[in-house]
């Protein structure tokens, strides 16, 4: 199989051939004809005059098919019966014939307005009509033809070099950031996902270059979140069942006594367990495409007093409270309503975790446009700008020490960003340290 570099040659040359041929037979044809042109300019006058003193001698034409035209300098030679030179009398009859005419024919009105008028004593007594494709070239003349076309072959083949050299270079140029890009996936197909290529232009090489780069680089980041989602699996599961496997092998080894407060402790462990185990199967069934959700027409104002109502009881044991507000009139959105509370919970238990006593948490709903914005806003200590979007990464957490026993799983803010995306929304986070956290969803309203 040729490669694209032989293959890249091979069409520069063959294009470079067929345009220098046609230049080289271009330019032979057309200086001969110039250089034949030439001559009869040259010759013109000396020809004319010779016409007009023949006439003036002897008073017509009679005769004339004897004579013999004298151009400067002398064909090396003479064909008579291909001379370029036709003459007619005034009346259009062919007196002397050149090449493709008869002696006597009738030329057309065309082809005697293009003849060149003879005159003598005053008056047109002839035309003649010239071929000066045919007009007879000089040995001189010959040897200059002959000298030019083989200066114009010499340069023929030169350029064809060139074309080579050129093409050789140009292709080796094209190529090299492709067999960059060949090298770097043979690296990348055996595991290497820091592979990069530099990037040589901004043409389409270029830019796949870069593309292959930004791709590379998700694609090393992707297998490093999933190393690490499999880690912090690993931890979350671990730390329920370890202290479910620890109480219940001390009850069973007598070490502590099977009381009602163990059990408790046991089934709070496992109801952490449920839920990351829920948690996870949420998002893995939004990754794969397979999690259906029901829409319906649904106001944002009820969404937000259900939400309240659910969580009202936890903010009064926390001394915080929970604040509704809507703007009136929000027309409906399209949502599956128990995921969209799903994700407003997700929102204020994180919130509920890190405001303080006698703090406040701000339910508010208002239109933007063609967009429905959920605001949950709370009064904790807030979030540093350069960790915002991190949040909504799995398993983040700001406090990388916390244990589940103080935060969460990680999992609450990934679960509401796949879950608003689902509803074709945006969720983002907006803080300033010391200021509380705002979390903002906007949904799009439907279009009637």
């Amino acid at each position: 199989m040729r490669s694209i570099t032989t293959k890249l040659v091979l069409a520069f040359i063959t294009v470079s051939l067929l345009s220098i041929a046609l230049v080289v037979l271009f330019t032979r044809w057309r200086s001969g004809e110039e250089f034949r042109s030439f001559l009869f300019d040259q010759n013109r006058p000396s020809i004319i005059t010779s016409l007009s003193d023949y006439y003036g001698k002897y008073g017509s034409w009679q005769g004339i098919t004897d004579m013999q035209f004298q151009v400067q300098p002398p064909p090396s030679r003479p064909e008579p019966h291909k001379s370029p030179f036709t003459l007619v009398d005034e009346s259009g009859r062919i007196v002397y014939a050149g090449q493709g005419y008869q002696v006597g024919d009738i030329v057309t009105a065309p082809e005697l307005n293009d003849g060149i008028p003879i005159q003598a004593d005053g008056k047109t007594v002839g035309r003649l009509l010239i071929s000066r494709s045919n007009f007879p070239v000089g040995a001189p003349g010959s040897d200059y033809l002959d000298r030019f076309n083989r200066q114009i072959f010499l340069s023929g083949l030169i350029a064809i070099a060139l074309a080579l050299l050129l093409a050789i270079i140009l292709s080796r140029t094209l190529t090299h950031p492709i067999r960059e890009l060949t090298a770097a996936t043979q690296v990348v197909s055996v595991g290497d996902l820091a592979q990069q290529v530099p990037v040589r232009s901004r043409d389409e090489l270029g830019q796949l270059a870069t593309s292959f780069n930004r791709m590379n680089s998700d694609l090393a980041r992707s297998l490093n979140l999933r190393r690490q989602m499999t880690a912090d699996i690993a931890h979350e599961l671990r730390t329920p069942i370890s202290i479910i496997l620890g109480h219940a092998e001390a009850v069973h080894d007598g070490v502590l006594p099977a009381s009602s407060e163990i059990f408790e402790i046991i089934r709070e462990e496992a109801e952490r367990l449920e839920h990351l185990v829920d948690d996870l199967r949420t998002l893995s069934m939004a990754d794969a495409g397979e999690l259906k959700l029901a829409f319906r027409p649904y106001a944002p104002q009820k969404l937000l007093r259900d939400a309240q109502k659910i969580y009202s009881h936890q903010a009064r044991q926390k001394k915080v409270t929970i604040h509704a507000k809507a703007e009136s009139d929000l027309p409906e959105i399209e949502c599956e309503p128990e995921r969209m509370k799903e994700v407003l919970g997700n929102i204020i238990d994180n919130a509920l975790r890190y405001t303080p006593e006698n703090g406040q948490i701000a339910l508010s709903a208002r239109r933007v446009e063609d967009m429905i914005e959920l605001r949950v806003q709370d009064s904790g200590p807030g979030v540093a700008p350069d960790e915002l979007d991190r949040i909504f990464e799995r398993f983040y957490r700001i406090e990388t020490s916390r244990t589940r026993n103080t935060g969460g799983s990680g999992l609450g803010f990934a679960i509401a960003k796949s879950l608003v995306e689902k509803h074709n929304g945006r969720i983002w986070a907006e803080s300033k340290p010391g200021e509380g956290l705002t979390i903002l969803i906007r949904l799009p309203i439907p279009k009637s």
